[in-house]
């Protein structure tokens, strides 16, 4: 059956409007759907029903928000249910554009709705008619509705998830990285052009800001004397190298320059000094939003790298999606794909070869804890997502897992188990949670609080989960026993004490006089006939004793 009513969701309201008539057949034909843009003839199709106005703009926004999701909320499920009455339930069908929103009204209210290609075109040709075929609204009210809930839906999502503020992780990385090729550009451009007057510093001095800051001290060499050994001293923090360069001030072999050109060189010094500066506020920033936002990221494999994988994913929450297989090569995608298309071997790494557990690891294990270390980088990323208050004890407890794991490639030396490293950071997060919310509730509670996160519960359960390995490795030692008692013959000790236990006296004794030799003769002889001889051998010493 095709749809009855459509169910139309505008920004100022619901509306309903009854089809009258349709072509439910050919409605993919070019001249059907041409009708629809036709107001006069697409008209005739439909009539409005009913409309339910919003209450105000924040009603608006919590029905849109709902209707986005695919919720049925209480507005939309009153409005239905007032307009198709629960006799008329069976025979009307509700066309919806929304499949999930179609679901969530048919669970709620029991009416029949449809989703197809027939209730997409009646709701394209309402929405493009939608301030004529709404009676009640003024020319311009649509747009200034849409205009509003427009900007306040996109506010809304914007803010949906205002804690976890990595964006500002990703800006502050891609900034530091330009910032580190313009000072390496600057502070060049800087030596090549101070260097024509005084070219005995860039032999003295190596580093690229203390070159600059020395160039805005000295000016022009003629000028230097002991009377700047103080502010030289400030910035070499070395009183051999001050002397140094006073006397190679003296006699220098470069050329004279103008004051004029002076004033330049120091002035763009000056700037490559300071953007330096700047650099390092940055990087302090940085530092302290990745401690925020993910600390056992950071904890892991370090600040900048942290802050480079989640700026090569777009966020936190898709890193955290990633697979370790994919965070391991994250950053070397051209590579990878030209070895798919040569052929030739993928890479091992990406961003996370920046690592120094890279560095200190010999070039046979590179690959091998380039895995590992992505592997524990996806679990942190995970965690630090996921988590509502935020801890470094896991990425700590990874950090040294990874480093242990280091030791076991190069020496052979063993490494610690995963659960056992994860449940110690358990038990130290949840005493940082405890101290954390212990803020709050020192005033309110002096009881402790019967938490199943506490310390005692939690290696309790560390304890079951050890006994519980326990008793699966025996287990599993016990039917692997068995598989082997049952090939070779032999009864197990376990067997023995199960039929000790259950088979009375008269048995036991029969079973001690058993022989181990006649054991194997007899169940390597798998014929019946041999069983029979033995327990017509066995019957006798019974009487006997």
């Amino acid at each position: 059956m095709s749809a009855t009513h459509a169910l139309f969701e505008t920004a100022s309201g619901y509306a309903l409007f009854e089809i009258v008539q349709a072509e439910e057949i050919g409605n993919q034909l070019k001249e059907v759907q041409d009708t629809v843009t036709d107001l006069a003839r697409f008209g005739k199709y439909i009539k409005l029903k009913s409309f339910s106005p919003f209450k105000s703009a924040a009603d608006a926004l919590e029905n849109i928000n709902d209707v986005s999701e695919g919720v049925c909320n209480s507005n939309l499920r009153a409005f239905v249910e007032l307009n198709l009455s629960a006799a008329q339930k069976e025979s009307n069908i509700l066309g919806v554009a929304d499949r999930n929103l179609a679901g969530s009204i048919k669970a709620e209210t029991g009416v029949s709705c449809a989703s197809d290609s027939f209730v997409n075109e009646i709701i394209r040709g309402i929405r493009l008619h939608e301030d004529k075929l709404i009676k009640g609204l003024d020319h311009g009210d649509l747009e200034k509705a849409q205009l509003g809930l427009g900007h306040a839906y996109s506010r809304a999502k914007v803010k949906f998830n205002v804690n976890k503020s990595d964006n500002m992780i990703i800006q502050a990385i891609a900034i530091l990285d330009q910032i580190d090729k313009d000072i390496n550009t600057f502070a060049m451009r800087t030596r090549e052009w101070y260097s024509w007057h005084f070219p005995e510093l860039g032999k003295l001095v190596s580093d690229n800001v203390q070159f600059c800051k020395l160039c805005s001290i000295i000016k022009n060499k003629s000028t230097l004397d002991s009377s700047k050994l103080d502010a030289l001293t400030e910035v070499t923090q070395d009183d051999s190298l001050s002397n140094l360069i006073i006397d190679a001030a003296k006699s220098s072999m470069g050329t004279d320059i103008s004051d004029l050109d002076m004033i330049n060189i120091e002035s763009f010094a000056i700037r490559v000094a300071s953007l330096a500066a700047y650099r390092k506020s940055l990087y302090d920033y940085l530092v302290n939003k990745m401690n925020i936002v993910a600390p056992n990221l950071a904890a892991l494999i370090g600040d900048i790298i942290g802050a480079r994988l989640i700026a090569h994913a777009g966020s936190l929450t898709n890193l955290s999606k990633y697979p370790a297989s994919t965070v391991q090569i994250l950053g070397a995608e051209k590579a990878l794909f030209r070895a798919l298309k040569t052929k030739g071997n993928t890479p091992k790494y990406g961003l996370i070869y920046n690592s120094s557990f890279i560095g200190k690891a010999g070039s046979k294990n590179k690959g091998r804890i380039s895995r590992y270390l992505a592997n524990k980088a996806t679990i942190a990323s995970r965690i630090d997502c996921f988590s509502e208050i935020p801890t470094s004890k896991y990425g700590e407890a990874l950090r040294k897992q990874v480093e242990e794991k280091l030791n076991h490639f190069e020496s052979g030396a063993p490494a610690l188990k995963n659960a056992d490293v994860m449940a110690k950071a358990v038990v130290e997060a949840t005493k940082d949670q405890e101290n954390y919310e212990s803020g709050s509730n020192a005033q309110t509670n002096t009881e402790p609080v019967n938490d199943p996160l506490v310390t005692p519960k939690k290696s309790k359960s560390k304890r079951t989960t050890d006994e519980l390995d326990d008793s699966a490795e025996t287990s599993s030692s016990k039917k692997a026993k068995k598989d082997k008692s049952k090939k070779a013959g032999a009864t197990p000790k376990s067997e023995k004490k199960e039929k000790s236990e259950k088979t009375p006296k008269s048995e036991k004794k029969d079973k001690s006089l058993k022989t181990p030799k006649s054991d194997k003769k007899d169940k390597s002889e798998k014929t019946p006939k041999s069983e029979k001889k033995d327990k017509s051998e066995k019957t006798p010493k019974k009487s006997k004793k």
